[in-house]
């Protein structure tokens, strides 16, 4: 099969050749995860090579469930930017090396920006837009003026959710090639809680939990994940509260924790190894995500929580956490830092069983129908096979 310009759908060697630009290495957070359930999932005529900054100063290679990884050396970061000079240099010895048809960004990435434009134009352009920047506005200014111009001369720009385009205010007016989709973010919900090693830490973990009503919540702790209104709510809920993960704030929660009085029902979890997360949203009734800020644009920790079959309490953010969590159907919504509203809805959770049973249910099966691994790696991969048939995008951007 061949493109309008002549090109074959799948390479030169009959395989489809992607670099992904996958920013970090290691369990950083959502985004992260969600690129090892897609490019582990990719079908054997698409070849990949992950190239992201690396943990430390060093640049390494390895090839693990069926895709290469690239780390390239990083010493630190600057407005959440990596601060890995090689990158561009490794990109292009990786494409004189491999050929590759596609390049699939993971934005905000303004390295990963500047590692394209290294790239031959010949190489077509694909994006998924994440999230706006929210934060480094200061950075924004200076970067806006790029920004917008090179995802309007993307082939192709994919949001999780409707809501990734339709609220997002750094996205430009798309060009009449570009091609626009929503592929929503998805996990193989059997396979995510079905493993031994999980259900014997359930085993353990129910043992320790007690007979009181425990809320879940787990992510990386910086500003806009909210945990610090969740445990101000925990001064009116008879429960316990267990909260996975870690980051810069960890010291200043465990501090609140202290303030509130509520110490006593809040436990650290530290972080949590993929292969036992099942285990922790099996074991609570309720799990919760408190999100303050639009740089919250999905939660991929909903669809895990609605995996296993539990209710979702989470924020009325105007982003795709919206879309993911229906209210009074999988989950409640309630506003933002909202300390009383938020208390509320977990206690009408931890106090109804039928309710949560059904909610659980709901998720579980909406996680099947809209969020499947196996849906967003065919539409990913339709993305590509589209984008190579179709005539390119504008190339005055970049």
């Amino acid at each position: 099969m061949r493109g309008r310009n002549g090109r074959g759908l799948s390479g030169c060697n009959g395989r489809l050749k992607v670099l992904h630009l996958g920013k970090f290495d290691g369990d950083v957070g959502g985004i992260e995860r969600h690129l090892r359930a897609l490019l582990g999932g990719m079908p054997p005529e698409i070849e990949v090579v992950n190239l992201v900054a690396n943990a430390h100063a060093f640049t390494d290679e390895h090839r693990d469930n069926g895709y290469t990884t690239v780390r390239v050396a990083n010493h630190g970061s600057l407005a959440s930017v990596a601060l890995a000079p090689a990158m561009p240099s490794v990109a292009r010895r990786l494409h004189r090396q491999h050929r590759f048809d596609i390049v699939h960004l993971h934005f905000p990435d303004p390295l990963g920006h500047l590692t394209t434009l290294t790239l031959p134009r010949s190489v077509r352009r694909v994006i998924s837009w994440h999230s706006d920047i929210v934060k480094q506005q200061w950075a924004l200014a200076f970067y806006a003026p790029f920004l917008r111009p090179f995802v309007q001369s993307a082939d192709a720009l994919i949001g999780a959710t409707p809501q990734h385009f339709s609220t997002s205010t750094q996205i430009p007016q798309a060009h009449e090639q570009q091609l626009r989709e929503v592929i929503p973010y998805g996990i193989d919900g059997a396979g995510f809680a079905s493993s031994d090693e999980s259900r014997l830490e359930r085993k353990q973990l129910l043992l320790e939990r007690g007979s009181r009503g425990l809320i879940f919540t787990v992510g990386r702790h910086v500003y806009y994940k909210g945990f610090d209104t969740l445990i101000r709510a925990m001064q009116t809920i008879d429960g316990d509260l267990w909260i996975g993960g870690r980051g810069p704030l960890t010291n200043s929660l465990k501090q609140l924790a202290i303030d509130m009085g509520v110490a006593h029902k809040v436990r650290f979890l530290g972080f949590i190894p993929d292969q036992l997360l099942p285990a922790y949203y099996e074991a609570c009734d309720v799990f919760c995500m408190p999100s303050v800020e639009r740089a919250e644009q999905f939660g991929l920790v909903q669809l895990e929580a609605m995996a296993c079959g539990k209710p979702v309490v989470t924020t009325r953010l105007g982003t795709g956490v919206e879309f993911v969590t229906l209210d009074g159907v999988t989950g409640l919504l309630v506003p933002p830092k909202d300390v009383d509203a938020l208390a509320s809805a977990l206690r009408r959770l931890l106090d109804d069983n039928e309710l949560r049973t059904c909610m659980g249910s709901a998720g579980k099966q909406r996680v099947e129908q809209v969020f499947s691994l196996e849906q967003m790696i065919r539409k990913t991969v339709d993305v590509y096979h589209r984008v190579l048939a179709s005539t390119p995008a504008v190339r005055h951007a970049g």
